[in-house]
C-alpha cells in the first residue's frame, strides 16, 4: 500500500550486505591494513637504493653486494 514493506525502504538485508562489501572492497582494501603483512624491500634492494642516492660509493656497493650474494 505505502511502498514500504518493512525492509529498509524496499531493499532486503542481502542488498545491504552486498553494498557494505562493495564499499569495503573499494575504500578500505586498497590501503595498508595494520595486521596485513607488508612487502618489505630485500637487503639487495635497499643496497641498490642507497647506491642510487649516492649514500655509498661504488666500492662499498660492490663489497656489500658480494657479501649479500655469498649468503645465498
Amino acid at each position: 500500500m505505502h511502498g514500504y514493506d518493512g525492509h529498509f525502504g524496499g531493499m532486503h538485508y542481502i542488498w545491504w550486505i552486498v553494498w557494505l562489501i562493495l564499499l569495503v572492497w573499494i575504500f578500505i582494501l586498497p590501503y595498508n591494513i595494520p595486521f596485513q603483512k607488508s612487502q618489505k624491500d630485500s637487503p639487495l634492494d635497499i643496497l641498490k637504493k642507497r647506491y642510487a642516492r649516492g649514500e655509498i660509493s661504488k666500492d662499498e656497493y660492490e663489497e656489500a653486494r658480494k657479501t649479500l650474494n655469498s649468503d645465498r
